[in-house]
C-alpha cells in the first residue's frame, strides 16, 4: 500500500516496487493520475488497484486497506507518503488551511499506520514505512504546516515503535528522512509567496528517495537518512540549533523561491486534486541530482545508516569545527 502514490516521491516508490513485480494498492485523490499510475505498474510487470481516497478520512483509508486485502491478500508493506502544505509566513495562513495541511500530512500517516497495524499486528508481521524529511528535525521558515506535521510524525512513530517492542511484535516500523526533492509539490501546493516556490538546494530526483524507501522496507533499521544534506541538517540541529535559526532567518526565504513570479493560474491541491498530468518529477530536472553520496555502484543503495556511528562522529567533528570558526569570528 502506498499513499500519495500518483505523484512525486509516492509515484517514484510505486514505480520502484512495480519493477519488482509487486501487487500495489494505490491511494490518492486524482482518478486520472491513479489510472496513469496503474498503467505504469502493469507495464513494469506488477499489479495495481486504484483507490481514490483522501488520507484525511480515517474510515476511507481503513476501507481501502480492507479492499486491497480482499483483492491481493495480506498487506506486507505500507508506505505513508501523502502530503500537502502552504508556502507562506504563519500570519498569512488561515486556520482552516493549516488544519487541512496537518490532517493530510500528519493525520494521513496516523490513519495509514492505524489501518496497517490493525491487520499486521494480529498476523505478527509486516513493515510500515513513514516518509519523513530532514525538516522533521530542523524546521525552516515559510513551511510551518509541513515542518510541524513532519515533527509530529517522528514523535508518533517513536511511540508506536515502543509499543511494538513492548508487545514483542515482529511488525517493523521505520522512518525515511529525505532531503529536498524535485517533485510537483512546488508547482501545486498552495502558496502566498511572491515568487515561485522551490526546494532548498541541493535538489535530488524522487528516484533517489524511492530506492531508499524500498530498501528501508526490506531492512530492519530504525531510521534511514537519505543524502548528506539530511545528515548534516539533523546532526547540526542537535549541536547548534540557535545558529541554524539565525542562518535560516537570513538565507531560507530567498533559497525557497525562484526568480519567476507565481502564475495567477497556478493549480492548488490543498482541498481538491489539482488538474494536470503530474507524475514523479517536478520542474527542476535541470538542477536535480539522480544520485547521492549514499548511492553508488550503478545507484544501488548503500545506506550510511549502516555506519551510523561513523556518520555521527564525522558530523559531530564537522559541526564542532564550524562552531569553533564561527565563535572565533564573533
Amino acid at each position: 500500500m502506498i499513499t500519495g502514490a500518483t505523484a512525486g516521491v509516492g509515484r517514484a516508490v510505486t514505480n520502484e516496487f512495480a519493477h519488482q513485480g509487486a501487487h500495489i494498492g494505490l491511494i490518492a485523490r486524482g482518478r486520472e493520475r491513479l489510472a496513469a499510475a496503474k498503467r505504469e505498474v502493469e507495464e513494469s510487470g506488477g499489479k495495481a488497484l486504484e483507490l481514490p481516497v483522501d488520507v484525511a478520512d480515517a474510515q476511507k483509508v481503513d476501507e481501502a486497506a480492507e479492499r486491497v486485502e480482499q483483492e491481493f491478500g495480506p498487506i506486507d508493506i505500507w508506505v505513508n507518503v501523502a502530503m500537502t502544505t502552504i508556502f507562506a509566513p504563519l500570519l498569512e495562513i488561515k486556520p482552516e488551511e493549516f488544519k487541512r495541511a496537518t490532517e493530510v500530512t500528519y493525520l494521513g500517516q496516523v490513519y495509514g499506520t492505524m489501518a496497517a497495524l490493525k491487520r499486521m499486528h494480529r498476523r505478527n508481521r509486516g513493515t510500515i514505512v513513514q516518509v519523513g524529511s530532514a525538516l522533521a528535525y530542523r524546521s525552516i521558515p515559510l513551511q510551518s504546516p509541513y515542518c510541524g506535521a513532519k515533527h509530529a510524525i517522528i514523535g508518533f512513530t517513536d511511540s508506536i515503535r515502543s509499543e511494538l517492542i513492548h508487545d514483542k511484535s515482529n511488525v517493523h516500523i521505520t522512518a525515511v528522512m529525505l532531503p529536498a526533492m524535485n517533485t510537483p509539490q512546488f508547482s501545486w501546493c498552495r502558496t502566498r509567496l511572491t515568487r515561485h516556490p522551490q526546494p532548498v538546494p541541493p535538489i535530488f530526483q524522487p528516484e533517489v528517495a524511492a530506492r531508499a524507501i524500498v530498501w528501508a522496507a526490506g531492512h530492519k533499521r530504525r531510521e534511514v537518512y537519505v543524502g548528506w544534506p539530511t545528515v548534516k541538517a539533523i546532526y547540526g540541529q542537535g549541536i547548534a540549533p540557535a545558529f541554524a535559526d539565525r542562518y535560516l532567518a537570513r538565507h531560507a526565504y530567498d533559497a525557497q523561491q525562484t526568480p519567476e513570479f507565481v502564475s495567477p493560474d497556478r493549480p492548488d491541491n490543498l482541498f481538491e486534486p489539482a488538474p494536470g498530468d503530474y507524475a514523479a518529477h517536478g520542474i527542476f530536472d535541470d538542477r536535480a541530482k539522480s544520485y547521492s553520496a549514499q548511492s553508488v555502484m550503478n545507484l544501488d543503495l548503500i545506506n550510511l545508516t549502516a555506519h551510523r556511528g561513523l556518520v555521527a562522529s564525522a558530523a559531530v567533528v564537522l559541526a564542532g569545527l564550524v562552531f569553533a570558526v564561527l565563535s572565533r569570528r564573533r
